[in-house]
């Protein structure tokens, strides 16, 4: 993961060299330009979720690829993809997994394509996305699961409580070791 750093811009934490190529806020806005083309023909759909919207959450810099979280009204998605001038994805067949190392632990990942996108893996978070009532649940819930992400195996990744949205669905208990 990159950070900003100094008038040439953002640099490798383990390198300490620039890194070059699209900024990570530039892919999410892009994937949310892509997802929100098919957002038109899914509204009829019944695992729509009305109340939400395309949205980008918390992409950054992780071993010169874009990652963040995508929030859709009928998914929300870890999303690893690579950057325009940066490093290219490891080679990996549409469909198989790949598993990514975090802080956290390893994630296996879905390698697939978006038409009018690119590749782009994905670990699917919560789908469909009816438990939520609205864009901020969700992009909390986007954030505190990218947090998890980079907090190290065996440290509590659970959210401080002020931080908490106060309705959260079952799943993120799952997905942040509080049990069923």
């Amino acid at each position: 993961m990159g950070t900003e750093g100094g008038p040439g811009g953002p640099v490798s934490p383990s390198t300490g060299e620039p890194v070059t190529g699209e900024p990570a806020e530039a892919v999410g806005a892009r994937l949310v330009s892509a997802y929100r083309e098919v957002a038109r023909t899914m509204r009829d759909l019944p695992v729509y979720n009305p109340r939400l919207d395309v949205e980008a959450v918390g992409f950054r810099l992780h071993d010169g690829h874009a990652l963040g979280v995508l929030v859709t009204p009928w998914f929300m998605n870890i999303v690893l993809v690579a950057r325009e001038g940066g490093p290219p994805l490891p080679d990996a067949a549409l469909g198989a997994f790949r598993t990514v190392d975090f802080p956290a632990g390893r994630v296996s990942l879905l390698v697939g394509e978006v038409f009018g996108f690119g590749r782009l893996d994905t670990a699917s978070l919560f789908s469909p996305m009816a438990g939520f009532d609205d864009p901020a649940t969700a992009r909390e819930t986007a954030a505190a699961a990218l947090l998890a992400l980079f907090r190290p195996a065996g440290r509590g990744v659970e959210a401080p409580e002020e931080t908490r949205p106060a309705k959260t669905p079952d799943r993120r208990a799952l997905l942040f070791g509080r049990g069923a």
